[in-house]
């Protein structure tokens, strides 16, 4: 027996539970696309929200980090497949030396562990959101848009 799903939140409700959970959430699947051929890349990443930018952490050397390089489009995955929110945004590689203290440790508190005391070289990516969608059940689908062009609607 399935009971029927809850019914669909208000616009205000979906904003205030996607931040809530960009502020309590540490994992996200990042997808970046290869320059050259087009073909998808996706990794789970930590990340912190300052309120404005999603901050990544991962190899200096990695494949996402070499993609985003070349073209910053990006679309993160958090949350789960019925409470999931879509992160569409740009990215912008920053390197150990250049990244704001306050949110390397940010990041370092969220993620449980601090990238600047590695050995192998760790990058930064910055996530600008463009557009985030968020959705429980088919019965918010329709109306999954939260943020358009960078702005909460």
């Amino acid at each position: 027996m399935t009971s029927e799903p809850a019914p669909p939140r208000p616009l205000e409700q979906r904003i205030t539970d996607t931040r809530r959970l960009l502020e309590t959430t540490v994992d996200a699947w990042v997808a970046t696309a290869d320059p050259g051929t087009g073909r998808p890349w996706m990794v789970p990443l930590s990340f912190a929200w300052t309120g404005s930018v999603i901050v990544l952490g991962t190899g200096a050397d990695s494949r996402t980090v070499s993609n985003v390089a070349a073209q910053p489009w990006v679309r993160l995955g958090i949350g789960f497949v019925r409470d999931v929110v879509l992160v569409h945004g740009t990215a912008s590689v920053v390197e150990m030396a250049d990244v704001d203290p306050a949110e390397a440790d940010l990041f370092a508190e969220r993620a449980g562990f601090d990238p600047r005391e590695l050995s192998n070289p760790y990058a930064y990516l910055h996530v600008t959101p463009r557009r985030i969608q968020a959705w429980r059940e088919e019965n918010e689908l329709a109306e999954r848009e939260i943020m358009r062009d960078g702005r909460w609607l």
